[in-house]
């Protein structure tokens, strides 16, 4: 039929954080270090609800342009290669560093599918950290 997609491949959506209070929240969560960016991580507990993802460039990484520009990249590198990764119920808000401008989009989609797909590490409670020396 005309006007109908010939692509099979079942198509994941993931949702976008848009307000402030959303963004902060992700910031109690876990969080993912690399190279070209940092991932917070939040679990809402809500498994049946599709993840959210938000994007953070600040001012001292560039003007306007260059700004935006890592945010589309960043988008677009969601949208083909890590939004499939992305567990339900989470919210994701990928905050970038300049590198993201000069890396190769294969780098920076992989970066991105690997920091997203990292399962968090098990960690002692605060109260059993002190070290007997």
């Amino acid at each position: 039929m005309a006007g109908e997609l010939t692509n099979e491949r079942p198509k994941k959506t993931v949702g976008r954080l848009k307000s402030r209070p959303q963004f902060l929240a992700v910031r109690e969560g876990e969080k993912r270090r690399g190279s070209l960016f940092l991932i917070e991580v939040l679990d809402r507990k809500l498994p049946d609800a599709e993840p959210r993802v938000g994007f953070t460039v600040t001012k001292k990484h560039g003007n306007a342009v260059e700004r935006n520009r890592m945010r589309r990249r960043l988008k677009e590198a969601v949208r083909l290669h890590a939004g499939f990764a992305m567990q339900p119920g989470h919210d994701y808000v990928v905050v970038a560093r300049r590198d993201v401008l000069t890396a190769s989009f294969e780098k920076l989609a992989g970066e991105l599918v690997s920091r997203v797909e990292t399962r968090p590490k098990h960690r002692r409670p605060e109260t059993d950290r002190s070290r007997k020396v």
